[in-house]
């Protein structure tokens, strides 16, 4: 990008022959590079400062980045998508209902990022770290993913620091393996949501291809290799995974593993596609389950 911003600067398109571009190499950089932005479809912004973007791509589809404030005033935290929807069928996730429609570029993903950073700068504040949390599972569209990480942490582009990217999953085993093989420095987040995986599967249809104990040795392996914990999403449902027994059956699972787990609270989207309205655990409910686990020695 540097190299071509000096390029493009030095260059009068429809100037004298002499600063003029040979025309076949004009028509190539036409071709290969998007002229612009990709173009805001629309903006929301919480009462908490958390600004969600709608990006219309180049053929007319949308996809969803988010910029999240930090608790310090000059931080914040952004989320990427990585597919344009998503086929994994999570009964409770709102993306899953307008099903999988196609990958992104690497580009694409890239761009994001940079949309981000900008809002983050109009508000004063720097993005800080970047979660592959949005639209899509990563793991199934991981070649562009590792090559946007790879231009978003670059101290040569991007510059953001691979510790400060994490990818996220619902346990794709194959793709946890491959981003452990990648040699990159990036975090990685697994999608749980049960402790058993009778509850899970009912949640989350990859959970009858990939049993929880496979997942858990898969990110075993990650720490292995990169020495620092994974990160454990759980998002809490009121009456669906949220007992006290749930919460011990979840300690047991990690045991003595340096794991972070992340308590998340639904938003709710309606019916699912089973036909369930889910609703979000209380707070009482969602204290006495953090409690739980605490009590265990886990963070």
């Amino acid at each position: 990008p540097a190299v071509l911003r000096r390029f493009y600067g030095a260059v009068d398109w429809d100037g004298p022959p002499a600063r003029r571009l040979p025309h076949g190499l004009r028509v190539r950089l036409d071709a290969a590079f998007s002229p612009g932005r990709i173009p805001t479809a629309a903006r929301q912004i919480a009462g908490d400062g958390t600004t969600k973007l709608l990006l219309r791509l180049g053929d007319g589809r949308t996809v969803e980045s988010v910029l999240m404030p930090d608790f310090r005033p000059d931080r914040a935290a952004g989320c990427l998508s990585s597919q344009v929807g998503c086929a994994m069928g999570c009964d409770f996730c709102a993306t899953t209902k307008t099903g999988f429609e196609r990958n992104l570029t690497a580009g694409e993903i890239v761009e994001q990022f940079l949309a981000l950073r900008r809002e983050a700068a109009a508000v004063g504040r720097r993005l800080q770290t970047i979660v592959f949390m949005g639209m899509g599972e990563p793991m199934l569209n991981l070649d562009a993913v590792l090559t946007a990480v790879r231009r978003i942490g670059d101290n040569a582009l991007g510059a953001l620091g691979w510790r400060q990217i994490t990818v996220s999953t619902v346990g794709v085993v194959p793709g946890m393996d491959a981003l452990t093989q990648s040699g990159l420095n990036a975090q990685l987040a697994v999608s749980l949501h049960a402790p058993d995986d009778a509850t899970r599967a009912r949640l989350l249809p990859v959970g009858k291809r990939f049993p929880i104990a496979d997942i858990l040795a898969a990110a075993d392996r990650f720490q292995a290799r990169q020495g620092r914990p994974v990160t454990i999403q759980y998002c809490l449902l009121a009456g669906v995974n949220d007992s006290l027994a749930q919460a011990g059956q979840l300690a047991d699972l990690i045991g003595s593993r340096r794991m972070h787990i992340n308590l998340l609270r639904y938003n709710p989207t309606g019916l699912s596609l089973r036909g369930v309205a889910y609703e979000p655990s209380s707070d009482g409910v969602s204290a006495a389950f953090a409690d739980t686990l605490r009590a265990r020695g886990l963070v």
